[in-house]
């Protein structure tokens, strides 16, 4: 028998898997069952409810993301250049076969209005993100106005790459997240004379 730690990490990745491949309402905890190899009774002993499976898998999705974002942040050289690399990320994360967008957006377009925590869950990645963005803003001396400006650039080439089923969605946010940098350190230097 695997342990806890094992059993918890499978169905949490299966469920990953499923969800973000068919939507969470379409998978049953029967499919996770199957995909993940644990019984039935094992997952509701782990996860006593769909939702709390969902709010796991959500958390799941956070660390992939901030571990992506840190691991593209990290390997540029500039403050400026590390906020393009957010752009760069999502480049890279929209040709993988299985894009599917936002994992966040879509649960939350499935069970935001019905489940406070998946919402609350979401609520707290999308402020994460937009915490992280504001802290690169502020390396890049840029006036903080910007971060939410990029975070909405980033959320909004998110959704338009799944629904357009075009990569290159990456490479034009990016373009105008350059566009955004040079304008609002343009105007800071032009406050600051």
């Amino acid at each position: 028998m695997i342990d806890e730690k094992t059993a918890r990490e499978r169905v949490v990745s299966a469920a990953d898997r499923l969800f973000y491949a068919h939507g969470v309402q379409a998978v049953g905890m029967d499919s996770v069952r199957t995909e993940s190899g644990v019984s039935l009774k094992r997952i509701y002993t782990l996860f006593p409810s769909k939702e709390d499976l969902i709010v796991a898998v959500l958390r799941h999705r956070t660390d992939q993301w901030n571990s992506g974002v840190a691991e593209a942040v990290n390997g540029a050289g500039t403050p400026r250049e590390k906020l393009l690399a957010v752009f760069d990320f999502l480049g890279g994360w929209f040709r993988d076969d299985d894009f599917r967008g936002c994992a966040f957006i879509n649960v939350f377009g499935e069970l935001g209005a019905d489940s406070n925590r998946v919402a609350e869950a979401v609520r707290e990645q999308k402020s994460s993100f937009g915490r992280a963005v504001a802290e690169l803003v502020r390396a890049a001396g840029s006036p903080d106005r910007l971060a939410p400006q990029l975070v909405l650039l980033a959320e909004g080439a998110q959704t338009t790459a799944a629904i357009s089923g075009d990569p290159d969605t990456a490479l034009h946010a990016r373009a105008a997240a350059e566009t955004l940098i040079r304008c609002a350190l343009e105007d800071e230097a032009a406050a600051a004379s």
